[in-house]
């Protein structure tokens, strides 16, 4: 039944144009911004993991350049305490000299001691913007490894200390060595040299985790961005081909609903 009332070819037609239109505006605006999901309205379940992996990507980027200082930081005390110990080591053969009976211990006493407050002064200025870890005043350094989200989205810190160690008492103890007895002496140096040695392992067992860890991170946060990626990012061959597809289906329903306008005309040829 034809009615010049209600032309209902053009209202089904203008739904139908109305849908095209709708589906052109959402695939443009994904062709335009690279992502299929680009505000919470689209997909608000999507876009709230997306975001907060973001988040935790972003975390994993900053803590890699607090890493990359505290890395260096614990490199020099590592490099500090490894020269040190080449010094307790020279030491070590100037002890071993003046037990000989000919050796002229005077000047040893004076070579050892200049040697010691070598030690002293690499300890007192091995600084790392502004943090000493050898000195008179060293402290233990606490720094932050990683970050873990658990199970309720909580975000926390986790953390290693790194224990500092006092050169400016090694290098007393070498400079208060006596000579009355090589035992004595060489039992002096020897616990200095371990004393050096277990810090400077430590040092490097440190530094050797830290940067583990840096790779961990960067590799972490590139798995982050390839996840984010595959939630929100757009398909831009299929997002081609759908824009194609819906700029004709939309010529098509722009020339249905100008057909189905044009029908009531057509009933004025009944009154002719």
């Amino acid at each position: 039944m034809s009615s010049i009332v209600t032309n209902n070819s053009a209202l089904v037609a203008l739904q139908t144009l109305k849908s095209i239109n709708k589906d052109l505006a959402s695939v443009s605006n994904e062709v335009s911004t690279g992502l299929k999901v680009s505000t919470a309205k689209e997909d608000s379940s999507t876009w709230s993991i997306a975001s907060t992996m973001k988040s935790d990507q972003g975390s994993f980027s900053k803590l890699n350049e607090v890493l990359t200082s505290s890395s260096a930081m614990i490199g020099v005390a590592r490099s500090a305490t490894e020269q040190a110990a080449d010094i307790v080591r020279q030491i070590q053969e100037k002890v071993i000299q003046a037990s000989s009976p000919d050796a002229d211990q005077a000047i040893l006493q004076t070579e050892i001691e200049a040697m010691a407050e070598t030690i002293r002064s690499i300890g007192n200025s091995s600084q790392y913007n502004g943090i000493n870890m050898t000195g008179s005043a060293g402290a233990a350094q606490t720094i932050t490894t990683s970050v873990v989200r658990d199970n309720a989205g909580v975000l926390t810190a986790e953390t290693m200390t790194i224990a500092a160690v006092d050169l400016d008492a090694v290098a007393s103890s070498m400079t208060g060595l006596a000579f009355d007895g090589s035992e004595t002496d060489m039992d002096a140096v020897d616990d200095a040299l371990d004393t050096i040695n277990a810090a400077a392992a430590a040092f490097g067992a440190a530094q050797a985790r830290v940067e583990a860890q840096m790779d961990f991170l960067s590799k972490q946060a590139d798995a982050l961005d390839t996840g984010v990626g595959a939630l929100v990012d757009a398909d831009m061959e299929e997002a081609s081909a759908r824009l194609s597809a819906l700029q004709t289906q939309q010529q098509l329903g722009t020339q249905a609903l100008s057909i189905a306008n044009q029908q009531p005309q057509t009933l004025l040829s009944l009154f002719q």
